[in-house]
């Protein structure tokens, strides 16, 4: 069964509205995994816009499950990062003045700069994933670069206007399973995804961790991070048994 991971960004992101210290997105991350999260994602900016170097500490010492640390390749970052050594950091582009990321990290373009940060991150232990978007040529460099994963970007299915353009981008998105299974590659999928919608992503065979954030934590408003995990865990393993 495919992994849930649990993005905890958008509950500092409430903490830091009021410049405060709560709701705590290390508590967050306990509840989640109580609610059977198997990773815990988070994103430590450049402008700590939401999470911060004390919550990434204590993130490291706190998560029993498998802790992602999504980033940039800015130096000051990936020099955390080795010194934090989470199980598993994922690349992902930036943008100061983005609500969220968007769009996938351009390995193509990039790759020497995205290559050494990869390498140094290798050495630590840590597990590097890109976070892309669905296209060969991106695959192919995210190998070329090292990459042990790649976390393909789920938006363009998110942001469908139809039936027809959402079954379309599934489409290309299995396509570009095989071509990252075809390079060794893990494959995870992250973006958009809601409960509303994930249950035809959690049904295509090949994804082996699922990264989704604003949804559970807007659930979690309502019925508590516990319950609105479990419901996300059972929706994908309901919907997992259909490949």
């Amino acid at each position: 069964m495919a992994r849930l991971g649990v993005n905890i960004d958008h509950v500092a992101t409430v903490r830091q509205a009021r410049k405060t210290d709560e709701p705590d997105p290390v508590w967050a991350a306990v509840e989640a995994e109580l609610g059977g999260a198997q990773c815990i994602t988070f994103h430590l900016r450049e402008d700590r816009r939401h999470i911060n170097d004390r919550d990434a500490r204590l993130l490291k010492e706190t998560v029993a499950t498998k802790l992602n640390m999504e980033m940039a390749i800015a130096t000051e970052i990936a020099d955390i990062a080795c010194e934090l050594a989470p199980d598993q950091c994922t690349m992902v582009p930036e943008r100061r003045e983005e609500l969220t990321t968007e769009g996938g990290l351009d390995v193509v373009r990039h790759a020497k700069a995205i290559a050494e940060v990869v390498n140094r991150l290798t050495d630590r232990g840590i597990v590097v994933s890109a976070f892309i978007e669905p296209d060969n040529a991106q695959i192919a460099a995210s190998k070329e670069c090292g990459f042990r994963a790649v976390e393909l970007w789920t938006g363009g299915y998110a942001h469908a206007k139809t039936p027809t353009e959402g079954q379309a981008v599934l489409g290309k998105l299995k396509a570009s399973i095989g071509a990252a299974k075809s390079h060794g590659l893990e494959v995870h999928a992250g973006h958009g995804l809601t409960y509303r919608n994930v249950a035809p992503i959690a049904a295509v065979a090949g994804f082996s961790e699922f990264n989704i954030g604003h949804s559970i934590v807007s659930r979690a408003m309502f019925v508590g991070m516990r319950s609105a995990v479990a419901e996300m865990a059972r929706l994908l393993k309901e919907n997992e048994s259909n490949n």
